[in-house]
C-alpha cells in the first residue's frame, strides 16, 4: 500500500510539473510571437535574449521533472521555481520591448526634427542673400554721408546701378509731389466753395431772365399743358423767352450735373447749399462746365428752340427749384 501511495505520488508530482512547464512555454511562446509581430513592421532584429530566456526556462522544467521523481516535496519546490523564474522571464521581455520601441520612437523623432533642420537652413540664406543688397545701401549711403565730396571712388557693379535708379525714382516722385502740389489749389477752392455754399429758408432768387410765367408751379393739383393737350403736376414753372438770349444764375452755387432731357432739353443744375438745387432748362450755348462756382448773375447760357414738349407754348426756360429733391414753389422766393 505504501509503494502504491508513494508511486501516485510521485506521478501526480511529475504531471503538475510538466503542465506548469507546458504552460510557461507556451506562455513564453505566445509572448515571444506577439512582440515578434509588433517588432516586425520596425526593423526585422530576432530578439536572441528572448530565446535563451526561453532555453533556460525548459531546462528549469526538465531539472523540476527530474527532481519530482525523488519526491513531493523536490517536485513542489521545483515547481515553485520554475513558475517565479517563467514570471522574471515573462517581466524581462515586455521590459526590453518597451525600450525597444522608445528607443526606436526617439530615433524617429530624432530623424524629423534633422530633416525640418535641413529644410529651414535654406530659408536662412535666402533671407541673408536678400537682407545683403540693403546692408550693403546702408553702407554706401553711410560713406557717402562721411565723404560728401566724392573723394573716396564709388564702388562699381549692382549696388551703383540701384542707387542711380533710387535717385531716378526719388527725382520722378518729387516730379508728382510738385505737380500734384500744383493742382491743389483749385481743388482747395472748389472744397471750400462748396463747403460756403449757404442758402437759407429766408434767402430769394433773382429772375434769371425776363419774360411772362406760361406755366405755373402746382404739385397739389394738377395744371393744363397746351402742346400735350393734357393736365398734370408742374414741379417747375416755365418763363417765356426769346431765343438766343442771355440766362444768368439765380443764386449763388456750385454746378454739379449737366444733361439732355427729352422735355427741357440742354439741363444745368446748381447746389446752393443747405440741400437746396435749381435747374435750369431749354439751354444753348452753356457758358458753365460741371464743377464751376457761379455767383448771381453769371451767365449760365442762353436761351434754346423750345423741344417738342413745348412747341405750343413757344420758347421758354424751365427753371426748378428743390430742398432735399423734394419741389418747392420758385414763385415764393423770386424777389
Amino acid at each position: 500500500m505504501r509503494r502504491r501511495r508513494s508511486s501516485f505520488r510521485k506521478e501526480k508530482a511529475i504531471m503538475l510539473a510538466s503542465s506548469c512547464l507546458v504552460l510557461t512555454a507556451l506562455t513564453v511562446t505566445g509572448l515571444y510571437v506577439r512582440e515578434r509581430r509588433q517588432d516586425a513592421p520596425q526593423d526585422n532584429v530576432v530578439d536572441f535574449t528572448a530565446l535563451e530566456e526561453e532555453e533556460s526556462l525548459t531546462m528549469l522544467g526538465s531539472q523540476a521533472g527530474e527532481q519530482a521523481a525523488d519526491g513531493p516535496s523536490a517536485g513542489e519546490a521545483a515547481l515553485t521555481e520554475g513558475t517565479a523564474s517563467a514570471e522574471e522571464g515573462i517581466a524581462s521581455a515586455e521590459g526590453t520591448a518597451m525600450a525597444e520601441g522608445a528607443a526606436l520612437a526617439e530615433g524617429a523623432d530624432l530623424t524629423e526634427e534633422l530633416a525640418s533642420a535641413e529644410e529651414a537652413l535654406p530659408a536662412e540664406d535666402a533671407i541673408s542673400a536678400e537682407a545683403s543688397p540693403a546692408d550693403g545701401n546702408l553702407a554706401e549711403e553711410a560713406r557717402r554721408q562721411e565723404d560728401p565730396q566724392g573723394t573716396v571712388p564709388e564702388k562699381e557693379g549692382g549696388t551703383d546701378r540701384a542707387d542711380a535708379g533710387g535717385e531716378e525714382a526719388v527725382a520722378a516722385n518729387a516730379s508728382d509731389a510738385i505737380a500734384g502740389a500744383e493742382d491743389m489749389p483749385e481743388d482747395k477752392d472748389a472744397m471750400s466753395a462748396s463747403t460756403l455754399l449757404d442758402f437759407t429758408d429766408s434767402d430769394t432768387l433773382v429772375w434769371p431772365i425776363v419774360g411772362n410765367v406760361l406755366v405755373n408751379y402746382s404739385m397739389d393739383k394738377t395744371v393744363y399743358f397746351a402742346t400735350l393737350d393734357q393736365y398734370k403736376y408742374s414741379p417747375a414753372i416755365v418763363i417765356s423767352a426769346v431765343e438766343g438770349e442771355s440766362i444768368t444764375a439765380a443764386a449763388d452755387g456750385q454746378v454739379t450735373d449737366i444733361y439732355q432731357d427729352p422735355e427741357t432739353g440742354t439741363t444745368v443744375v446748381t447746389n446752393l447749399g443747405d440741400g437746396y438745387e435749381l435747374t435750369y432748362g431749354q439751354l444753348a450755348d452753356l457758358a458753365v462746365s460741371e464743377g464751376d462756382i457761379v455767383a448771381v448773375g453769371d451767365l449760365i447760357g442762353s436761351v434754346a428752340a423750345p423741344t417738342m414738349y413745348y412747341s405750343v407754348e413757344g420758347t421758354n426756360v424751365y427753371f426748378k427749384l428743390t430742398k432735399d429733391g423734394v419741389p418747392v414753389d420758385p414763385m415764393s422766393r423770386l424777389g
